[in-house]
């Protein structure tokens, strides 16, 4: 199952936004939702393409109260997340899943919440660690070339 993670913006309560308006619950209303980070929300879809058209569908409210959001794809990595961006190329077939690994950031994890990313590129098929502060996890998350280091 390929999972997507909305990512709440400061100052905005994701679900409370998402779930409150008519539109945006029913698109939602089929899938069980989980909160794997602070002020998240995360459904598990049949496809990367079925997780970029919930994504699509959902447009209008993620740019008002979403930061960010993320697709997990287990047929090209079951531990590194796509950006959303990634994602919708990768199922276009602008970009091939192969060569989805080279651009990262990572996310650390502080108390629940993702905290600042760090953008990195893989060195030698390794990925660099998390330096920004101290943090017990990390998120890796796989982002389009024209993302990296925004």
């Amino acid at each position: 199952m390929t999972q997507v993670c909305i990512v709440g913006s400061e100052g905005s309560h994701l679900q409370y936004e998402l779930l409150s308006r008519d539109t945006a619950r029913a698109a939602l209303s089929t899938y069980d939702i989980t909160e794997p980070f602070e002020n998240s929300l995360a459904v598990e879809t049949v496809s990367i393409g079925a997780a970029v058209s919930l994504l699509n569908d959902l447009n209008w409210y993620l740019v008002r109260f979403a930061a960010f959001s993320l697709v997990l794809e287990p047929s090209i990595s079951e531990t590194e997340w796509l950006s959303r961006d990634l994602a919708r190329q990768v199922r276009d077939g602008q970009v091939h899943p192969d060569e989805t690994g080279d651009h990262l950031a990572i996310y650390g994890v502080e108390d629940g919440r993702l905290v600042e990313p760090m953008y990195v590129t893989r060195l030698d098929g390794s990925v660099p660690s998390y330096d920004l502060r101290d943090v017990d996890e990390t998120v890796i998350v796989r982002v389009a070339e024209d993302e990296f280091g925004r």
